[in-house]
């Protein structure tokens, strides 16, 4: 059973920084692509960056137009962990924050990726 966990998230001041990490068990970590995504209420979840599998792809990543430049996606296969770096965070970054994991390539479409978690908090007030 696969099982993705969150953490890292909190509430920050505009300008500010967060790391989130996302822990991931229950399959071979390596071969599956990564993703985060953001929901904020009374919106629909949205892409914001997604690193692929460590064989052709190479970790290949994509990012949101919203978010380039400020966010960071790394992944450590030794600790089947995947990170997302934000920096100069904005107000309208608040959202719940999702990873997500999909076999080998890479997407920005939320109905491609098989398993979620549970989702963390990220506030940035102004």
């Amino acid at each position: 059973q696969v099982q993705l966990v969150e953490s890292g998230g909190g509430l920050v001041q505009a300008g500010g920084s967060l790391r989130l990490s996302c822990a991931a068990s229950g399959r071979s970590f390596s071969t599956y692509a990564m993703g985060w995504f953001r929901q904020a209420p009374g919106q629909e979840r949205e892409f914001v960056a997604t690193i692929g599998w460590s064989g052709g792809t190479s970790g290949k990543t994509s990012y949101a137009d919203s978010v380039k430049g400020r966010f960071t996606i790394s992944r450590d296969n030794a600790k089947n962990t995947v990170y997302l770096q934000m920096n100069s965070l904005k107000p309208e970054d608040t959202a719940v924050y999702y990873c997500a994991m999909r076999y080998l390539s890479v997407s920005s479409a939320p109905h491609e990726y098989a398993y979620w978690g549970q989702g963390t908090q990220v506030t940035v007030s102004s």
